[in-house]
């Protein structure tokens, strides 16, 4: 379960901050698709529930793509256990993203 200061952070900055952390990330890209218009009716927020990520890791270097997004779900366990309901991810070693 997410810390009481985690709580107070938006979706999208605890997305981020867990990815980064976790999988040392040297590019991320985190883009909100939607926002759940029955949290905002039901709930009075603006609960963000869909996200496409773009990350580079060199964490990802010999895994194959069902891997990574593997590690990514693993990492969001607690977010789609609470509300996040889908995720669009692109997830590349340094050498594919030309950052190498």
């Amino acid at each position: 379960m997410a810390s009481r200061s985690t709580n107070l952070l938006s979706r999208a900055n605890r997305i981020r901050q867990v990815l980064q952390s976790n999988l040392e990330a040297i590019a991320l890209r985190l883009k909100i698709c939607h926002i759940s218009m029955l949290g905002m009716l039901l709930k009075g927020d603006h609960e963000e529930t869909h996200f496409n990520v773009k990350i580079v890791s060199a964490k990802f270097d010999g895994q194959g793509l069902v891997r990574r997004h593997r590690m990514v779900y693993d990492l969001l366990a607690d977010e789609l256990k609470n509300g996040l309901h889908a995720i669009s991810i692109v997830a590349k070693t340094p050498q594919e993203s030309g950052l190498a």
